[in-house]
C-alpha cells in the first residue's frame, strides 16, 4: 500500500501488512535517519500496537507527525480490509 501523507515532510509511506503484522515499511522523504529507525522498530510488530503507540504524536507546532501519519495509514488499511 502507498499512503499519501498530509501535513508532514514525508510525502508517502509504503507499507505491507500480513496477518496483522507489519512486514515492510518505508518512508519517502522526511528525516531519513529517524524514519529508518521508526521503520525498523515497527517491522515485525502488530499493526494495532503501532497504531496505539504512534497515534497523536505531533511534530513541533504541527497537528500531526510522521509517526501519527503511519498510524493513519495503518487505520486506513484496517478499514479497507474490513
Amino acid at each position: 500500500m502507498i499512503y499519501k501523507t498530509k501535513g508532514v515532510c514525508c510525502r508517502e509511506i509504503h507499507l505491507e501488512v500480513a496477518n496483522g503484522v507489519i512486514t515492510e515499511l518505508n518512508f519517502l522523504n522526511g528525516c531519513d535517519g529517524n524514519l529508518k529507525g521508526i521503520a525498523e522498530l515497527a517491522k515485525g510488530r502488530n499493526a494495532e500496537e503501532i497504531i496505539k503507540i504512534m497515534s497523536g504524536i505531533k511534530c513541533k507546532d504541527r497537528p500531526t507527525s510522521c509517526p501519527d501519519q503511519l498510524a493513519a495509514a495503518l487505520r486506513t488499511m484496517n478499514t479497507s480490509n474490513a
